[in-house]
């Protein structure tokens, strides 16, 4: 019975002594909500992964791990994602959804977008297979690798995705920035998924993440906060060859960087009414 009481108040002691070092400490609750969240994707994933079995290779058993992450995200992180723009979501055909990238904490985002789009997808790198149970549960709900190492591989991938894309209605989430960053404008985009949309003829959904401002990577400060996740309006690809690339990269670049620099400004003035009326 006493060691049952000691180890109880051992446990309640460590909490508590977390949460002082959390609170006079910024970089050890930076790292440490970091840490949370990795975990968060893990746990979530962990717990649905068994049930995967029952529909191999579907999108959908995505859906309850970012059903948990969207749940947690506020509750535990501070983080309040508020999706906008609905009814831009492409529906009668599939398409290649545009994002910008900023953080790890992007993981929040795309799950925030399964649980609006149907029929979603991502390409990535060979190596996640290898990330253990996640690399498993990625495979299982669909994730399409690709071998950089291997550019005949690498090109059959992407010529199959433009099939699958037209036949299933996939919408496949693209970084089009191809690095994360915390910018106040956009970084240029990269050619790959234009090429894959112009080839598959389906149209580009650009989605705007505006600027994690209560993260911090250089003083270490990852407070609470809330981030917009505005779906602009399609922009098609009918009839456009590779010759029209450049261009399609610009007016997709144009859109997102406006709507980047507007939204961001919208929730940081947003924040700062809230620290005022506290």
């Amino acid at each position: 019975m006493m060691l049952g009481v000691s180890c109880t108040s051992i446990g309640l002691a460590l909490v508590l002594l977390l949460v002082i070092i959390c609170t006079l400490n910024e970089g050890f609750r930076y790292r440490a909500k970091f840490l949370i969240f990795g975990l968060e994707c893990l746990v979530y994933t962990l717990i649905y992964l068994p049930f995967m079995f029952f529909n191999i290779r579907s999108w959908k058993n995505a859906l309850v791990p970012a059903w948990l992450l969207s749940k947690s995200s506020y509750k535990v992180l501070g983080i309040d994602y508020e999706v906008r723009g609905k009814e831009n979501i492409v529906r009668d055909s599939g398409c290649i959804v545009l994002i910008n990238h900023q953080s790890m904490l992007d993981l929040g985002v795309l799950a925030e977008l399964w649980l609006v789009m149907d029929r979603c997808t991502v390409i990535s790198k060979k190596e996640i297979l290898y990330f253990g149970p996640f690399g498993l549960a990625a495979w299982l709900w669909g994730t399409i690798f690709i071998d950089r190492n291997n550019s005949n591989k690498s090109r059959d991938a992407i010529n199959s995705t433009c099939q699958y894309i037209q036949d299933s209605k996939m919408k496949v989430l693209f970084f089009p920035e191809g690095k994360r960053h915390s910018n106040n404008t956009l970084i240029p985009f990269k050619k790959g998924p234009f090429h894959l949309a112009i080839t598959s003829q389906v149209p580009i959904l650009p989605v705007v993440v505006s600027k994690y401002y209560f993260l911090h990577s250089k003083s270490k400060k990852f407070n609470s906060g809330t981030s917009y996740i505005t779906i602009l309006p399609p922009i098609s690809t009918k009839n456009m060859t590779k010759d029209n690339i450049q261009e399609l990269m610009d007016k997709s670049y144009e859109a997102m960087n406006t709507a980047f620099v507007q939204s961001s400004q919208e929730a940081l003035t947003k924040h700062m009414e809230c620290l005022q009326n506290d």
